[in-house]
């Protein structure tokens, strides 16, 4: 078995109720804060500025003309969002779940989007917000993004213990899952953010840890929190190799009523963001 590298966090940003959905764009860390109902950029000197205003925010993607799209959570909801920071249009999917969760942009404009019903499925969003399934059966799907190929999908499968991979098909569609990696029943992964080299850095947010991972199952780096869960990470800075990652202590009890404590960590990696999500 191969040796695990330790990598020590350092404090980032403070302050905020639930972080989720990291991404790094347009030289700044994105995320949302969903029980203060906002969408925050933070630049790498941790200077906070609120984005956008969008209640139950969760997942973030761009499409190319500069619309954020933000999906919910405790809602089944998608917005579009201008560079002003005002929702332009509003998407309900409650047809499809009772809510939605993360969500991933890819370069074309299309996103994937959890759906979180009598079972868990993955939902392919259009650019004009039309959304349809593309996979289900799954046991709370959590994080997503492409590898580096630019053509396959991995899926955090929360409750499976498991990331999933997913080739997408021209329109969209996904194909058959394969297992990217089995995490063991001890870790439920949550979001994800992906380097140029394929390994998947993940957070697994009741065993406390953020992991990179590479196909197969081979942990190489671990980043061990003290308290709270490991909810989400991305690469980022100037050279993206800052690893940001969303800390949140509460429980599911808490989370409903949005009683909660966030931050964010940061630390230093070898291996660039793939820019994914």
């Amino acid at each position: 078995m191969s040796t695990i590298e330790v990598v020590e966090p350092l404090p980032f940003i403070d302050g905020i109720v639930y972080g989720e959905g990291p991404r790094w764009h347009d030289g700044r860390l994105w995320f949302s804060d969903g029980p203060a109902g906002k969408v925050y950029s933070a630049g790498e000197a941790g200077d906070l500025k609120v984005e956008a205003e969008v209640p139950h925010a969760s997942g973030l993607g761009w499409l190319a003309d500069g619309t954020l799209v933000v999906s919910t959570l405790m809602e089944a909801k998608i917005h579009h969002v201008d560079r002003r920071g005002a929702i332009t249009a509003t998407f309900d999917v409650s047809d499809l779940a009772f809510t939605t969760n993360d969500l991933f942009v890819a370069p074309n404009g299309r996103g994937y989007v959890d759906l979180y019903g009598t079972q868990g499925a993955i939902g392919l969003v259009e650019a004009d917000g039309a959304v349809r399934v593309v996979a289900s059966g799954l046991e709370i799907p959590n994080g997503l993004a492409f590898l580096p190929d630019g053509s396959t999908l991995v899926v955090s499968e929360t409750n499976g213990s498991r990331i999933l991979a997913f080739p997408t098909e021209t329109d969209g569609s996904l194909g058959n899952s394969s297992v990217f990696a089995d995490l063991g029943p001890e870790r439920h992964p949550d979001g994800l953010c992906v380097d140029v080299e394929g390994g998947v850095w993940v957070g697994c947010y009741d065993s406390g840890e953020f992991i990179r991972v590479l196909r197969g199952g081979n942990i190489t780096h671990r980043v061990e929190i003290d308290r709270g869960w490991a909810i989400a990470p991305a690469l980022g800075g100037a050279d993206g190799r800052t690893l940001y990652m969303v800390v949140d202590d509460t429980t599911l009890e808490g989370l409903v009523k949005g009683e909660s404590t966030g931050w964010i960590l940061q630390a230093r990696v070898d291996v660039p963001g793939a820019g994914s999500p």
